[in-house]
């Protein structure tokens, strides 16, 4: 279901409940609030439609990815970048690495392990941000 984006500040900053199997159905929520804003968004954290759970999606190719608990285990590379985000106006700078590994449960409730580069790390790490309730 196509979800509202939340732009409350004060939820935003709040860091996430770890996600259980239970949140398994907010992926299909993501993925079609995702799809719905697809022309200005790349990802987004639960916590963007109201959810404070450790649940991120980031579109990584073709099909986008859903996370559940993800941690950023590795990173290398720092830069100075600006971002935008749904939730909030304009663009801020902020450090991201331009390589990372990333450890979550899948929609399967398996443990995964990815490492990204470029823009793909990026987006992971905005929106694991999001997970911790730092806003850029």
């Amino acid at each position: 279901m196509i979800k509202a984006i939340n732009k409350d500040t004060m939820i935003l900053s709040r860091p996430c409940q770890p996600a259980t199997r239970a949140d398994l159905p907010l992926a299909n929520d993501l993925r079609d609030t995702l799809r719905a804003n697809a022309d200005r968004c790349v990802g987004m954290g639960a916590n963007m439609i109201g959810i404070t759970k450790q649940v991120i999606i980031a579109k990584l190719g073709p099909l986008p990815v859903v996370m559940f608990n993800p941690t950023i285990i590795s990173k290398q590379g720092p830069y100075q970048t600006k971002e935008g985000c749904l939730s909030l106006p304009g663009q801020r700078p902020t450090t991201r690495y331009q390589k990372i590994k990333v450890r979550f449960r899948n929609e399967n409730w398996q443990v995964t392990e990815l490492s990204l580069d470029g823009f793909a790390a990026e987006i992971v790490q905005h929106e694991v941000d999001h997970c911790h309730g730092i806003l850029i």
